[in-house]
């Protein structure tokens, strides 16, 4: 995936099932890895966390640090 793949893929992404979202926060968590920066993974895995606890504040936040930060890689 490149990084306008991801940043449109996160983009896409909405509150719903939780399940479907855990899912695509790990395949996000994925594509980071598979662009080197295990950094943005680890991001991608702190929103999931916070999505888990229902800190959709820190959800969103996390979310939008790896999409600014993907927007660099372009």
């Amino acid at each position: 995936m490149t990084p306008s793949q991801l940043i449109a893929f996160l983009h896409a992404l909405n509150l719903g099932d939780l399940e479907a979202l855990t899912g695509k926060l790990r395949e996000a968590e994925g594509a980071c890895q598979s662009l080197g920066r295990p950094d943005l993974a680890a991001c991608v895995e702190e929103a999931a966390a916070a999505l888990s606890q229902a800190d959709l504040k820190t959800y969103r936040r996390k979310l939008e640090t790896v999409v600014s930060r993907l927007g660099h890689l372009r």
